[in-house]
């Protein structure tokens, strides 16, 4: 494919807000998980973006406000990215721009609000806004508001794949024509339904998170929200999408196909799209969620292409799982590494699970990074893979 210029991104997680604020963490392996202190109380520990609470959305936008849209309007206003979607739009009109969104939960917690001020005739209060808050539509309703955009827009809710797919899907809108530019990326915000769920599913860990260490047990959810914009003929440009693959196992809602097979189906899709071989990767970024499947799992699928001389490791240790909006944040993470010159080893791991087989670094490298694979898994089996350099 054509390589597709990332013309502004951002990203808000547990590590701060904007894209400095994600490269000072990695510099200085500075996590920022916590102990969980989000209702549900469920144990473990959580990527809480403490700002969120205090946040409050444009007057004219307040039937938007939940948790998860607060969370990207924050993301919006940092790094310029609304002053760069605003200039996008006097280059090619604002019909002209697109808008391609992903979010598992959307603002399910404000209907978990809602429910809770359920009256004795039984409804839900008067002023819950279903369309504003809960519906998937939501996100990419407020968004298409916030900046002003008159383009196609939708929402891919492909669990923790979301973010990831919609780069795919908006690179599909400039090359057919129908858009100039697209904003692409999403959110995902803390809840009780996800909370109460992965510790129904028993995969949450008591401490902070440790992908491929050989005592791994569980993930650490967080919430995030992150846009990049994919524009052509991008001025300034840094950092360019180079290909991307897609897959699904078939095997199991909530299981990973055990030899990975989605998962090298994906990677090599988006090599042979990038027209790269494994060889030309520098830094193969895990999806790298700390549950024993999923990482030996990937571990599997990523020695099968790379074998043990790419350098493998998963940025979860930072900012704990954020479901559909890891794959834009660890792509607005390991654009800060390229720039940098840097491999952010995984955090918190003392031995790495000794089965793996692919080459699992728990220290920070300098490197002068070509190219980087980012791998994004979700339930139903569903495989993305992205492959990012200089543009």
């Amino acid at each position: 494919m054509t390589p597709m210029p990332i013309a502004a991104m951002t990203a808000v997680s547990a590590l701060g807000i904007g894209r400095a604020a994600h490269l000072d963490g990695l510099r200085a392996r500075r996590g920022g998980l916590s102990p969980n202190d989000f209702d549900p109380m469920v144990g473990g520990w959580i990527g809480r973006v403490a700002a969120v609470e205090a946040h409050r959305l444009p007057a004219g936008l307040a039937r938007f406000d939940c948790r998860n849209n607060r969370l990207a309007d924050l993301a919006l206003r940092a790094d310029g990215f609304a002053d760069a979607v605003a200039a996008a739009c006097s280059r090619h009109g604002a019909h002209r721009i697109g808008l391609v969104v992903g979010t598992s939960t959307s603002g399910v917690e404000a209907a978990e609000e809602a429910y809770r001020r359920i009256g004795p005739d039984g409804l839900l209060p008067r002023d819950f806004d279903f369309a504003g808050t809960q519906d998937l539509a939501s996100l990419a309703d407020f968004l298409r508001m916030a900046l002003g955009l008159r383009g196609p827009a939708s929402v891919i809710s492909t669990a923790c794949a979301s973010s990831a797919r919609c780069f795919m899907d908006g690179t599909r809108l400039i090359d057919s024509g129908l858009c100039d530019a697209v904003v692409v990326g999403g959110a995902d915000s803390l809840c009780r339904m996800t909370l109460h769920g992965f510790a129904a599913l028993e995969l949450i860990a008591p401490g902070p998170t440790r992908p491929c260490d050989a005592l791994r047990d569980g993930i650490s959810v967080g919430e995030a929200a992150g846009f990049a914009l994919l524009e052509r003929d991008a001025p300034g440009a840094a950092i360019a999408l180079l290909g991307w693959g897609a897959s699904s196992d078939a095997h199991h809602m909530s299981h990973p196909h055990p030899e990975g097979a989605g998962a090298i189906r994906a990677m090599s899709e988006a090599l042979d799209r990038a027209g790269l071989s494994p060889g030309a990767v520098d830094w193969v970024k895990l999806h790298g969620t700390g549950t024993r499947a999923n990482d030996a799992m990937e571990d599997r699928a990523v020695h099968a292409i790379f074998g043990d001389a790419v350098p493998v490791s998963s940025t979860k240790g930072w900012t704990g799982h954020t479901l559909g909006a890891c794959g834009i944040l660890e792509t607005v993470m390991i654009g800060e590494c390229i720039s940098e010159g840097l491999i952010a080893g995984c955090l918190g791991v003392g031995e790495v699970d000794p089965d793996f087989r692919s080459r699992v670094i728990i220290a920070n490298q300098a490197s002068a990074l070509r190219h980087v694979v980012t791998n994004s898994f979700g339930f139903g089996g569903v495989n993305c893979s992205l492959v990012l350099g200089r543009a």
